[in-house]
Parts: C-alpha cells; structure tokens; sequence
C-alpha cells in the first residue's frame, strides 16, 4: 500500500515563525520550538523548517534555534534557508536535521545538489522549488520568491534531480497561503517530468483540498500546509481520518 505523507512548514524569522500570503505580508504564528513539540506528538509524518530570509539577507542559518528544534522532535526534519556549500549541509545535519532542502544555493551552484548527494546520499537531498507563472510559463523563484531567475521550472526540476535531489518539494507561489487548493497543474507537470518523491506545498485550505489533491494526483506522495494547521483550521488526526475514510492511507 502507498502511503502519503501529512508535513506542517515551518517557516522562521528571527526566530519565530511566521505566515503571509504569496510569500508576502508575513505575520508572526508562534515559537518553532513549541510548534515543532505540538506537532511531532500530533500525528505529523515530517517537519519541515525554513529559515526563510537566510537567502535574501545573504547569511547562514540560525542554527541555536534549529537545534532546540530538533531537540523537540522524533520525526524526519528537513531544514533549509541559505544552504550554499557543503559545510552548510555539515552544520544543518549536525544539528539535528535529517534532510537539507536546497533552492538558491542550488541555483547559484547546481553541482552543490551533486555534491551533497555523493557525500551524504540522494535521499538527504531535498530541491524547494519556488514556481510562479509568467506569461503562462512555469518560472523559478530564488531569494524566498523575490528575483525571477527566468529559468523554466520543469527543465531546472528535471536537471536537479538527474544530479541527484532525492525528493522534490514544488512551492507554488500563486497559491500560497490563498487557501483555494493546492496547485494541481503544477504539480502535474512536475510528477509526469521526475520519479522521485513529489511534495505539493502551497493552497490547502480545508481537508477536502488533501483529498482532492491524492485523488487527482496518484503520483505526489505529500502534502505540505502551513497555516491551517498553525491556526487549528485543520487538525492532523482528523484530516488523516478523513484520508482513510476516502481510501488514502498516510504513514502513521
């Protein structure tokens, strides 16, 4: 039986996370630290953390907040924002992650995600793919959705995981955080290019949005949300159950 995984984003500033709407007009949530807590013990499969403005403001990643927030969980974290080198990768897994997700400093230096591979395997690996429409076409975002790198995204998805990205996460910035669904063109697109894991990031507003979501798309194997769950709108064992009860089975 394939199963599906449920993943809350955490996406940190200074040290809190925060939530906007297509990656704009962020709000502060909460600490990561007692969101990590809440939802390692309500049901989530994986964790993601991005420290989202490391790539912009050209520095590292908090690493004293990553690790109290690794400490809090026992599922799979993955960990991104402003991974460039190698030595980023060494520092964020020492710190308790268990992936790296790469999107600028892959796109400044694609051998990195060949690199990171050889060194600590493809499954350590993670592509975010930041994806905006542009006169109809798919485009790569760098710097958390803010410069055009003008690159289409399927060809950029496709060459990276040739180079040895493990799994993909595809943020669609035209319907992050507007809760309207999650961007089933996009990630069409994207699961008919690659065959590895695909992750759908951006849109879910309800439980049915997951649902809808694997019945349409056999091939993504996670959803990722943000707010709804931060906010309560969706609670984790509920959604799972509604899952169930519509034959799709997640992790645990």
């Amino acid at each position: 039986m394939i199963t599906k995984r449920i993943i809350p984003c955490l996406d940190v500033r200074d040290g809190r996370v925060v939530k906007g709407v297509n990656f704009e007009g962020l709000h502060d949530v909460s600490s990561p630290i007692e969101l990590a807590k809440y939802y390692s013990a309500a049901g989530a499969d994986e964790l993601v953390f991005y420290d989202i403005t490391a790539s912009a403001e050209g520095r590292r990643l908090f690493t004293d907040i990553l690790t109290k927030t690794a400490q809090n969980v026992f599922i799979p974290l993955t960990v991104g924002g402003g991974i460039n080198t190698l030595s980023d990768f060494e520092r964020v897994l020492s710190s308790g992650a268990d992936k790296v997700s790469v999107n600028s400093g892959a796109i400044k230096n694609p051998s990195l995600i060949y690199e990171a591979a050889k060194r600590y395997g493809d499954q350590c690996v993670v592509l975010s793919a930041d994806v905006k429409r542009v006169d109809g076409v798919f485009r790569v975002f760098a710097k958390g959705g803010r410069e055009n790198t003008g690159m289409e995204a399927i060809e950029w998805i496709r060459r990276c995981v040739s180079m040895g990205a493990g799994e993909i996460v595809v943020n669609s910035i035209d319907t992050d955080g507007v809760k309207g669904g999650f961007d089933l063109e996009m990630l069409a697109a994207v699961c008919d290019a690659v065959n590895v894991p695909v992750i759908a990031s951006g849109g879910a507003g309800c439980i049915e949005d997951f649902i809808t979501l694997f019945h349409s798309l056999p091939g993504v194997d996670a959803g990722l949300a943000a707010s709804i769950f931060h906010f309560g709108e969706v609670r984790i064992s509920d959604l799972k159950e509604k899952m169930a009860e519509a034959n799709i089975f997640a992790r645990r």
